[in-house]
Formats: C-alpha cells, sequence, structure tokens
C-alpha cells in the first residue's frame, strides 16, 4: 500500500502522562494496545479501514509488543481468527465493514457465540448506516440479538471510546460473550484528545510462546449436542453476567435533568452529541450539555438491563427512546421489560421520530419538539427551535426557487484516468454490435459504471458475488450475461462463489475481471496479486503499468481448469471492445474469462510523482503526456464526453460566433491516460483530440529544434 501512515504509527507508541490528538478510529487503535490485545485481524472498509491500515504499517511496533496482525481474504477469515479465543486467554480484536461485512462473517460469529470465549474478543465494525452510508441500510443490533454477543455504542467522546475498547475486553471475559463495537461514520471521524497509558505488552504473545496445546473440550466445540447447553447458558449464566458487569463499572451512563427532571430520554450511546445538540436547539440544554431532561446513555445497547431501565422509567411521566434505525429493537425490549413490571409510563420513539433514515440535528430536533410540546406544552424555547428548523426549510426552498431549473444530478463518478472508465466505454461499443445484455455488477470501483453515462448493471448481489449471481438469469437469456468483478472481489469470494461453480456446472458464462492491483475502493491495500516492492524496483521505466508483472489470477484460473481467457490492457478500447464482442459471441461453450489489466490511477500517480520530482530536482530530462481538443475541428456532438465520463473532458463556448453548440475541451487535472483519443479512434469520431508532450528540462538539441519549428511557425502565419 502507498498510502503513509506514518504520523499514525508514532501516536501508537504514545504512553503514561502523553495526550493524544485525533481521530476516534486511530483513538480505537491506541485503545486495542492499551488493553493488551494479542492480535488483531480484519478487512477493511469505511468508516474503519484506518484500524487496520495503521496497524499493518506498524508491523514493526507490533512485533516488538508480541501482537500478531493479519490483513484478512475477507470478513469470514478475520471472524475465524477469533477461534483462538475461546480456549486460551488471548484477547483478540478484528474488524470490518458493517453491515454487509458482518453478513459474511456470520457463520464464523454464530459458531463463536455459541461455545463462548475464555479471551477477551472485541469486533470493530464500522456502522456504514445513513445519509452517508455507502451500503444497505441494515443494522448490526440484530446480529446482537440472535448470535448473544454484547453490543457497545460508545459515546462518540475520545476518552469514553478508549475506555469502552478497555471494558469491552473485560466485559467478554467476564461474560465469556463475544463484543461486537459499533461505531458510526461520524463517530470515526470525529477529533478530539485522551490522555494516554502505556501499552501492555500481552502475557502469551508472539514473542511469548505457548509450550502446550490446550486439551480437548467437546463442549467448546458449536456442534450438537453440547450447543443445546451452549443455549441455556446464554440465557442463564452469560447475560446475567453482562449486565452484572455493566452496573457494577458504570458502562452506561445517566445525566442527571433540570426543570424537566419527570421526563427522560433513552439513547443510542453513538447519538449522544447530536441529541445534546438538538436539544441546545430546543432551549432544553447549555453550551456545556447540561440538560433539562434526564438522559439515560446506552453505550452498551444489548443486552439491556431490566433493573436499571426500570429504575429511569418509573414514576416518570413520559420517556422517549431515541433509537436511529428500523426495526425499533431497543424501544421494543424496554417496552417488554417496562410491561413485564406492570410500569406504566408512557413510552415514545418511532411514534414521534422517523421509522428510517439517519437521526442528525434536525431529524432529532423535530422529534424532541413534538415530545415536549406533548408534555410541556408549547413555550419561548419550542417556539424558537420551531422557527430556526422552519427557516432552514425556507431558506432551502429559497434556493430552489432561485433556479431557473433544478440542478442537474452528479452521481459518483470513476478517479480521473481511472483504468476501468474505458472498459465501460469498450462494453458500450460492444453491445451496438452484440444487442444489449444483462450485466451482473459487483461491489467495488466498477460500481461506478451503474452511474451516468454507463448505466449498466441490472444486479449488486454482494462483494464477489456477480457470477454467482448471473447463474438464474443466464439459462433463461437468449443472449449471453455478462458480469464483472474486480481483482480485490475475485480474492474476497468470486473465486470459490462464481468461478468454481460455474466451472463445476459447465456453464456459459462470461466473466470480466478488473485487474488493477489493488482492493481500490477501500483504500488501495495490498492483496495477493499487487505486484511486490521488488517489481516495482526492477522496473526501468517509472510510467509503466506494474500490474501485469504479477500473475497470479490468470495462473490460479488457469490451474481451476478454464479454457478461454484474453488479457487485454483497459485503455486500449478497441481491442477490449473487439475481445468482449468475441466472448459475448464465441462458438466456445464454458467459462469464457476477460481481464482487463490496468494499474489503480491513484497507486500510479502516488508511484510516479516522487520519481518525476526527483528527476526535475535532478535538472533531468522529464515528459509529460497532455491530450487536447483542436476547437475548430471539435463538431460539438459531444459523443465524446458520452462515452467517456472522465471530469476532465468537459465543455466550454464554442470561439466560433456563428457556431452555438460548446465544444469539448480537456481541462487542468488530466493524467494523461489517452482514453479521449482512444474512444474517438475505437467509435470513429471527429479526429478532434491531440496528444502534446511536455518537455521540462528540454536537451540543447530539442531547445534548438523548438526555435526552429517557432520560426517556421511564424513565418506560415499572416501578418
Amino acid at each position: 500500500m502507498e498510502v503513509s501512515f506514518s504520523k499514525e504509527v508514532q501516536l501508537l507508541r504514545l504512553g503514561a502522562g502523553d495526550t493524544f490528538h485525533g481521530e476516534g478510529i486511530l483513538a480505537i487503535t491506541k485503545g486495542l494496545l492499551q488493553s493488551g490485545v494479542a492480535y488483531v485481524g480484519g478487512y477493511q472498509g469505511a468508516p474503519v479501514s484506518h484500524l487496520l491500515d495503521v496497524m499493518v504499517q506498524a508491523k514493526t511496533y507490533m512485533d516488538e509488543l508480541g501482537v500478531h496482525v493479519e490483513a484478512c481474504s475477507n470478513e469470514a477469515s478475520a471472524a475465524a481468527m477469533l477461534g483462538a479465543s475461546i480456549h486460551y486467554p488471548l484477547r483478540g480484536a478484528v474488524t470490518w465493514k458493517s453491515i454487509v461485512g458482518t453478513n459474511v462473517a456470520a457463520d464464523a460469529l454464530s459458531n463463536l457465540s455459541s461455545p463462548g470465549v475464555t479471551g477477551g474478543v472485541l469486533v470493530v465494525v464500522g456502522e456504514d448506516y445513513g445519509e452517508g452510508a455507502s451500503v444497505i441500510q441494515e443494522r448490526t443490533h440484530a446480529y446482537a440479538l440472535k448470535s448473544s454477543m454484547c453490543l457497545l455504542d460508545p459515546r462518540p467522546d475520545l476518552g469514553q471510546m478508549v475506555r469502552m475498547v478497555e471494558h469491552g475486553f473485560r466485559l467478554s471475559e467476564a461474560s465469556n460473550m463475544p463484543c461486537l463495537m459499533e461505531l458510526r461514520i461520524r463517530t470515526c471521524h470525529v477529533r478530539g484528545s485522551f490522555e494516554c497509558k502505556d501499552n501492555i505488552a500481552p502475557a502469551v504473545s508472539t514473542r511469548a510462546l505457548m509450550s502446550e496445546p490446550a486439551a480437548f473440550d467437546y463442549m467448546r466445540l458449536a456442534h450438537p449436542p453440547v450447543t443445546f447447553r451452549h443455549e441455556k447458558l446464554k440465557g442463564e449464566e452469560r447475560i446475567p453476567a453482562a449486565r452484572r458487569y455493566i452496573v457494577e463499572h458504570g458502562l452506561n451512563e445517566l445525566v442527571p435533568g433540570g426543570r424537566h427532571a419527570d421526563l427522560g430520554i433513552v439513547v443510542q450511546g453513538g447519538l449522544y452529541n447530536a441529541l445534546i445538540r438538538s436539544l441546545q436547539q430546543q432551549g432544553l440544554a447549555d453550551a456545556f450539555g447540561e440538560t433539562d431532561i434526564p438522559i439515560l446513555v446506552l453505550n452498551v445497547t444489548y443486552p439491556l438491563v431490566p433493573e436499571q431501565v426500570a429504575d429511569f422509567c418509573v414514576g416518570k411521566r413520559a420517556v422517549l427512546v431515541v433509537e436511529e434505525g428500523q426495526p425499533e429493537y431497543i424501544e421494543q425490549d424496554i417496552a417488554t421489560l417496562l410491561r413485564r413490571r406492570d410500569i406504566q409510563t408512557p413510552l415514545h420513539g418511532k411514534d414521534m421520530l422517523p421509522s428510517a433514515g439517519e437521526y442528525g440535528v434536525e431529524v432529532l430536533a423535530g422529534g424532541i419538539g413534538v415530545f415536549t410540546a406533548k408534555y410541556t406544552g408549547p413555550g419561548e424555547a419550542s417556539s424558537s427551535a420551531a422557527a430556526w428548523l422552519a427557516g432552514n426549510r425556507e431558506r432551502r426552498e429559497a434556493v430552489a426557487r432561485q433556479l431557473s431549473a433544478p440542478l442537474p444530478n452528479r452521481p459518483p463518478s470513476f478517479c480521473v484516468g481511472c483504468p476501468e472508465r474505458p472498459v465501460f466505454s469498450a462494453l458500450k461499443l460492444a453491445q451496438q454490435d452484440t444487442g444489449p445484455v444483462h450485466i451482473a455488477a459487483d461491489i467495488g470501483c466498477h460500481a461506478f459504471g451503474t452511474f451516468e453515462p454507463f448505466s449498466m448493471g441490472h444486479s449488486i448481489l454482494g462483494y464477489g458475488m456477480s457470477l454467482a449471481s448471473r447463474a438464474g438469469v443466464a439459462p433463461m437469456m437468449n443472449r449471453r450475461t455478462l458480469s464483472i468483478m474486480g481483482d480485490g472481489g475475485f480474492w474476497h469470494n468470486g473465486l470459490l462463489t462464481g468461478v468454481q461453480s460455474a466451472l463445476f456446472n459447465g456453464d456459459d458464462a462470461v466473466l470480466l475481471i478488473f485487474k488493477n492491483g489493488y482492493t481500490s475502493a477501500t483504500g488501495t491495500q495490498d492483496i495477493i496479486s499487487t505486484p511486490d516492492d521488488e517489481m516495482k524496483e526492477r522496473a526501468v521505466d517509472k510510467q509503466q503499468s506494474l500490474v501485469d508483472k504479477n500473475q497470479t489470477i490468470e495462473a490460479t484460473l488457469t490451474g481451476l481448469g478454464v479454457k478461454w481467457m484474453r488479457t487485454v490492457t483497459t485503455y486500449d478500447v478497441d481491442r477490449m471492445r473487439r475481445t468482449l464482442t468475441e466472448a459475448l459471441t464465441s462458438d466456445f461453450n464454458g467459462l469464457k474469462v476477460v481481464i482487463a489489466e490496468g494499474e489503480c490511477q491513484l497507486e500510479r500517480q502516488r508511484r510516479i510523482k516522487p520519481w518525476l520530482a526527483s528527476l526535475l530536482k535532478k535538472g533531468e530530462r522529464v515528459v509529460r503526456v497532455k491530450y487536447g481538443v483542436d476547437e475548430d475541428v471539435c463538431n460539438g456532438d459531444h459523443a465524446c464526453i458520452r462515452l467517456s465520463g472522465c471530469p476532465t473532458l468537459t465543455l466550454k463556448d464554442n470561439p466560433d460566433p456563428l457556431k452555438v453548440d460548446p465544444v469539448a475541451t480537456v481541462i487542468d487535472g488530466c493524467v494523461g491516460c489517452g482514453l479521449c483519443g482512444e474512444n474517438a479512434h475505437a467509435a470513429t469520431l471527429c479526429p478532434s483530440f491531440y496528444r502534446a508532450e511536455v518537455v521540462q528540462n528540454p536537451k540543447w538539441h530539442e531547445r534548438l529544434l523548438h526555435s526552429l519549428r517557432g520560426a517556421v511557425v511564424r513565418a506560415l502565419q499572416p501578418a
């Protein structure tokens, strides 16, 4: 991985007496080391990617502590690592993006939760939920319920988050239950500080090895008939032990109220900051967080402590449960335990707050306004808050009215120069020959192909699942279907669920694999098919693509039995079009694989920019390629833009006063990938694109030749 986290790695070395300043997710990482974690694994994904990224780059320090760090091939393999804590007093932590990552890991988590753990287990999941989410809108809470795992949802304060990491391991050990810690996007990126402690080297580690394995214990297997006993232990011993620990160590927080002590709010810890801000807008809290309404902050949302919740609710005129997402697990749980104790306190939640969607400050302020109006009556503060909300709505409406037409959609897009964009251009052209095809899309950068100008992809069923997802469609389709998969998805899941299955069943399938060398969508982490450092050092021309130097994917497919395979450079649009057309129309009956090869442009730029800078610093000759459009030749039909979608290929006013249509232009930011010219050639568009070479530190003869050329051009121009 080319991205450097050297500064973050140094923060991990802070000890007692030092103050940590930084982001929430890095504070969690520091908390793991302060807790004596013995092993860490995971699969990267926003918003928790940096946890594993930083630890991987801190290998030297991890070796000093004796902590084993493993970048896993998927979330299931990460969850399976936690099996080390079933028998042994090893504290283990793994991380991934939820809910999709937890779906993948579910089998291992179930088999871990049944026998329970001896060493503390903490699963740090990025709860990618709400407006900034990139996955389906579901919650981790259901997994905690079904498998009896403790679920931590820490208040977004760095000190409290680190405290919950430390207690998370102890809670796991006290209850023998794995602990999940969900961190929302805002929690991961909240900035703050906390007073550090010294990191703890684990008692059993890579530097202090165990001499003998644990004795065989059938009770430690998730296998009938002992699973029936496990199920009883969950209810009779583990959950009660967890509840005792939560109360004894004050993991949930009670914030006292002032004027309206006869009301109450129960809130998930992760929503506390937004709740306080909304109360401030309602005039019910001051700038320091002192509130008029008592708040029960659930830093542990499962299991709830019935006595704690009952004590909070009894005697109050009403209680509001602030729980993001649906179903309302917490609200239902509280309603049940109140009813069983014959506590008649009115309970509100989803009747006053939206059933779905992210709970930002405005949303919460609206719900709290309804709650307080019902039980305290309209007041000056609530009127002020209503005016604030109305003002926000009016400002948005006013802006909309000022526009002559709605603003055009600006969907996400590939990076400038992305090697995957030309493949979709070629696929667009290929379908002109073959007719429209059913396209099974996948998770990854290539999912941007579902947006304009390509709009390709009929389904996305999971990371690496595209080839498997076309299995029910392909036999019913007159024309062959196409499955798209990245190299990250290929290693994550696609090799087994897709390729192996298609070969075993003899399916007549077409698979397009984007081989860019990294799991780019999660932060360009290395995978097994990433060119290694030695390959990069051996490269004579630092600007050439290095992806083709690693043939792991091709060798794997050949060894598995793939008979029809083509590898094509992504930027060769015409050849890619012909290859895709051949795959979709070939007489060969079986799995056909097209490998689209082109190094991730971000990683390429990170690799070559320092190299070019070093050449310039030494005064050596450097050539940079730039593309442009001859505005006198451009006919203004903009087919090139519809076929490319590159952000640096855009429009400008036509300089010819007799022409109305704007002309295409290439703006600054172009990385010289050449796609615009390739598209013009492959689609037989107007010949308006030109290729220029910008030479820095030219040789003496180049300067002379340039002067002569300039003189000739000036002589030929009219006076």
